[in-house]
């Protein structure tokens, strides 16, 4: 199993709300020029799922954070850095929200931390840069 199926098969150990969620994003992301007000409208939705008594979950934050760090949709894309950025964090420490939060928050990878990032989006598409390697070098 690739690491793409890993993390679409890792999606399935969150719960039905944050799946749709994180379709949403990625819907956006498969545009051929994704509109980064409905970008970070669908982040902020996410978010606010992940940062509610319900969507704040071992099982979610672990599949979120598994799938963006495999589903690299977004590392692909002429995202501005702001954006980028946001991505990155959540698939970084995203998982320890709930098992380690002193982690995620030191890296500032806690769906609260994240959402409040993703509120002061600009979505000025000015801001993009090409980003032609994975590594966005």
């Amino acid at each position: 199993m690739g690491e793409k199926d890993l993390a679409i098969a890792r999606l399935t150990e969150a719960d039905s709300r944050a799946r749709e969620l994180v379709n949403a994003v990625q819907s956006v992301l498969a545009q051929d020029v994704p509109d980064l007000m409905e970008l970070k409208n669908s982040l902020i939705n996410l978010l606010e799922y992940l940062s509610s008594p319900n969507g704040r979950t071992h099982e979610n934050c672990n599949a979120i954070n598994s799938f963006f760090m495999f589903e690299d949709l977004w590392v692909d894309r002429n995202l501005p850095d702001h954006f980028h950025d946001i991505f990155a964090d959540m698939s970084s420490a995203l998982h320890d929200t709930v098992s380690a939060p002193e982690i995620a928050e030191n890296f500032d990878s806690t769906p609260e931390q994240l959402l409040k990032r993703a509120k002061e989006l600009d979505t000025q598409q000015s801001g993009s840069l090409d980003r032609g390697s994975p590594h966005g070098c």
